[in-house]
């Protein structure tokens, strides 16, 4: 850090004999009062705990032994530590300007015995500082002295707002253009940004409990006292020192978490490439970390509230820039919120979204619930979700976290071919079953429904090789519970007229009397389709008086147009969650159908076929348009489909029928 002003401390307000550190006699005469303190000089090295919290810049300096010059990573000498001073002596810091320079404070922990120079061999990665044994503490330090030194080891946090933290989040992701897709930014952006954080809270339980122990390190270190354990010499510190292969140590880092915590992180960190130097070089790898150093992340700086909004606007700002993979992982939050409330959660019931993205749902069911009044620790132990993509489903584990919620079941898997949740033979059921599953899945594991061990082609029978959207449907079913279940999915408006197998499975679930509700919505609010899409509402036990009743809600107008796609603001959502509440008819927004009105449209569940719009708009806008030419084609493809089976049945084939009627 070149530049700065002049500093000066003066050695005597230290206390303690300042004879050189060659005096080992002298410096081995330690007391047995401050032994508990054996721990506190490894944090030098940014082992385990604060003081490299403390020295972020310091403890990056090379230091010649000969010359007591202080190099920053082979640059020009910005100061002097000088461990040949006499009693009276002082020592010069040119240092950035601030109140606690780190060359003065490393003069003092080596005068007060914590720490020792160390000579770097040629090429070896700068390691200014050894630990030493607490042993060779100066005998006059007193327990006064000790644990004022044990307090400032935690820097007083400041506070930031949500937009500050937003905008720090972002810097950090614009860093990564040109070197990664943007579409894959959130694989290397979260896993810094968590490790980042769970740093710096480990470091503020560790100021913590040293206070709450009267300055008892041992204790501080206790796994008991911290959230997540970090193990030694893969902190976020030890990481920042690094000048070489600082990726592999990186991942290094997160495996060695991963294995110190396997309840809570295993898997979190996922599975980007930090080795791979044409993507990644050393420097663009140490400037992100720069970047994120550059502000403590810990609890009373950031709150878990604000932290996991931050992180759910980082999703969000990811989802804009890659659009179409987008839809992969996210859902617009008021569609999110809909579903949630419509659902309307209940203490200490179970959760379960089988298409669980980056978690948005079940992060929303416990918003709900503490919204509503309710105690959202009865939900601890009860969330659970699959995601096929580890990437994504790691990004899952971190937004629970992040949000303060350490007690869920996240797995990683494909829900339709292997479901990671059951009991002997049968599928595990929940409560409230969630999911904006993938839209028309094609390879999605038609080959093994015949057959499927779990029993979910029982309910109508197998969807078709290129639309696993009712497959969806059925395993939601199947994993609902039979008493309390309830079941919100968001599917494709396909999906409610298609016919062939669909029109089989969709005959026998509304003969069941099991849905609810069929809920429209506007055209191009998901990233990745312009295609409109619909929620279905499923419920297990109904009430008797509307078992016989659909209630479909018309939406198709509910929404705010935007250049890139359309926007479902939450005033929508509220329009939407009182029709779906009212339960009766409104013109030109519900209608409460009976399934013989159903039956005598061929189980047809089209939405217009049941409720219109309002058509005062005027115009059709070009996403509309493009919209409902798709769901045309769709539906052209469908009936072609089902000539060509007629005609197969009597022997011919398109062609045969284009001869005939070709002049």
């Amino acid at each position: 850090m070149p530049g700065g002003t002049i500093q000066r401390a003066k050695l005597t307000d230290l206390e303690v004999p300042l004879a050189p550190m060659e005096d080992q006699e002298r410096l081995d005469a330690a007391l047995d009062e401050v032994e508990r303190l054996q721990s506190a000089a490894k944090t030098i090295t940014g082992a385990s705990a604060t003081l490299a919290s403390s020295l972020r810049d310091a403890v990056r300096f090379n230091i010649n032994l000969d010359t007591g010059d202080l190099r920053d990573n082979g640059q020009p000498a910005w100061g002097r530590f000088d461990r040949h001073l006499p009693h009276e002596g002082e020592v010069q810091d040119r240092t950035p300007s601030g109140s606690d320079p780190p060359v003065t404070l490393l003069t003092k922990l080596y005068y007060l015995g914590l720490i020792s120079p160390r000579a770097q061999p040629t090429g070896a990665v700068p390691n200014a500082f050894a630990r030493r044994s607490l042993r060779t503490v100066t005998p006059t330090m007193t327990e006064d002295e000790a644990m004022d030194l044990a307090r400032s080891y935690a820097e007083p946090a400041v506070p930031f707002s949500l937009s500050e933290l937003e905008n720090y989040l972002a810097r950090a992701a614009d860093m990564l253009r040109g070197s990664i897709d943007q579409a894959d930014f959130k694989a290397y952006i979260f896993p810094l940004m968590f490790f980042k954080r769970i740093s710096d809270v480990y470091a503020e339980e560790f100021a913590q409990a040293l206070a709450e122990s009267g300055g008892d390190f041992d204790f501080a270190e206790f796994d008991e006292n911290h959230r997540f354990v970090i193990p030694d010499g893969h902190s976020w510190e030890a990481v920042r020192e690094r000048t070489e292969n600082i990726g592999a140590a990186l991942q290094a880092a997160f495996r060695e978490i991963e294995n110190a915590n396997p309840d809570t992180l295993y898997g979190v960190f996922g599975s980007a490439s930090w080795t791979n130097k044409e993507k990644l070089p050393d420097a663009k790898i140490a400037d992100l970390i720069e970047h994120f150093s550059s502000k403590t992340l810990s609890n009373a700086a950031v709150s878990p509230d604000v932290f996991g909004n931050a992180y759910e606007y980082l999703i969000k700002r990811f989802a804009d820039q890659s659009n179409k993979k987008a839809g992969e992982y996210y859902t617009p939050r008021s569609v999110v919120a809909l579903l949630v409330s419509i659902l309307d959660p209940q203490e200490g019931e179970s959760i379960y979204d089988p298409a669980c993205g980056t978690g948005g749902m079940l992060i929303e069911v416990i918003k709900h619930l503490e919204e509503t009044g309710g105690n959202a620790k009865t939900l601890l132990g009860k969330l659970y979700g699959q995601e096929k993509v580890l990437t994504t489903s790691a990004i899952a584990k971190m937004n629970l976290l992040l949000h303060g919620i350490d007690d869920f079941n996240i797995a990683k898997g494909d829900t339709l071919r292997e479901p990671a949740f059951f009991t002997g033979s049968r599928l595990a059921q929940f409560d409230c079953v969630v999911a904006n599953p993938p839209f028309s899945l094609k390879k999605w594991g038609h080959d093994q429904w015949a057959g499927d061990k779990w029993g979910r082609n029982k309910l109508g029978g197998v969807p078709p090789t290129g639309y696993a959207d009712w497959a969806w449907v059925q395993h939601m079913i199947t994993s609902a519970t039979p008493d309390a279940g309830r079941i919100a999915v968001v599917l494709p408006q396909g999906a409610l007229f298609r016919q062939g197998a669909e029109a089989k499975i969709r005959t026998h679930v509304l003969n069941s009397r099991k849905v609810e509700a069929v809920i429209g919505l506007g055209p191009n609010l998901f990233y990745g389709t312009g295609l409109a899409a619909c929620i279905l509402v499923l419920r297990n036990q109904r009430d008797e008086e509307q078992r016989d009743q659909v209630l479909f809600i018309n939406g198709e107008k509910l929404y705010r147009r935007d250049r890139n796609h359309n926007t479902f603001e939450p005033e929508h959502a509220d329009t939407i969650l009182a029709a779906y509440r009212d339960y009766e008819d409104v013109e030109n927004l519900t209608k409460l159908a009976t399934i013989d009105e159903i039956k005598s449209n061929n189980y047809n569940l089209n939405i217009p076929l049941y409720v219109q719009a309002d058509t005062g708009r005027d115009g059709v806008s070009l996403a509309d348009a493009l919209a409902n030419l798709e769901a045309a084609h769709e539906r052209v493809a469908q009936t072609r489909a089902k000539l060509e089976d007629q005609l197969a049945q009597w022997g011919l084939s398109p062609d045969d029928i284009a001869k005939e009627v070709s002049p």
